[in-house]
Formats: structure tokens, sequence, C-alpha cells
């Protein structure tokens, strides 16, 4: 085994383990808080899932990416849209009305740049650039 599937192997494992614990968070708050000892707070159950997952998911896009901005505005774009999810379903739990809204927005930044950031990507004709440098102007 190369220390190269080791890497892969341990990623796509961690990857598993926060998608399952994630998505089980999510989709059935209740049992998941009663395996874990924690308040069964639907609300803060279903954040701490999507976050989770958003973590999964960014650990798999690190496989395909090798570009550190790129995934992490993916990861971003992901998570916090879903939170927004969250406060939409859960507003009749707390919160405001306006916060779904808000989040949302902040998606929208994150993804814009995730577009800009693939854009600049692709321009230089690889998905495995170094580090976010000055781009060239037009």
């Amino acid at each position: 085994m190369t220390a190269r599937h080791l890497i892969s192997g341990s990623v796509v494992l961690a990857a598993m383990s926060m998608l399952g614990t994630g998505i089980w968070a999510r989709v059935d708050p209740a049992s998941f808080a009663e395996w874990a000892n924690w308040p069964n707070h639907t609300h803060f159950l279903h954040d701490a899932g999507v976050f989770q997952i958003g973590i999964g998911l960014m650990l798999l896009c690190a496989l395909r990416y090798r570009d550190v901005v790129t995934v992490v505005l993916a990861g971003f774009l992901f998570t916090n849209t879903f939170h927004a999810y969250n406060h939409a379903v859960d507003l009749d739990l707390g919160g405001k009305a306006s916060d779904p809204w808000v989040l949302m927005l902040v998606s929208l930044v994150g993804a814009v740049g995730l577009v800009a950031r693939l854009r600049v990507l692709r321009h230089r004709g690889k998905a495995q650039a170094g580090p976010l440098k000055k781009e060239p102007q037009a």
C-alpha cells in the first residue's frame, strides 16, 4: 500500500464517518440525541448534522480538487445553504423570519466566489492550482 492510498483511504473513511453521523443527526435527531446522550434539541441537531455533512463533503471534495480555495468555498456553500434550509423549516422552534434569507444571501456570496474561482482555474487550464495568487489583469 502506497502513502497515497493510505491518505486517500483515511480521507474517505473520515468523510464516511462525518456523512453518516451528520445524516443521522439531520434525519433522526431524537435517535441521534439518545445515542450521543445529548439533549434532544431538534434545531441544534439539524444544524450539527448539516455541519458534519459539510465536513464530510469537503473531505471528499479535497480528493478531487487540490485547490484549497475551491474546497472551502464548495464546503461553505453546501453547509451554509443547508443551514439556511434548517432555519426555514425550523422557524417554529425559534429564530427570526429573516434568518434563512440572510443565510441564503451569504451563500450567494460564496457561490459567486466559487464560480469565479472555478473559472480562474479553468482559465489556467488545470484544476490543481497552487495557492491563491494575484490574478493577471484582463
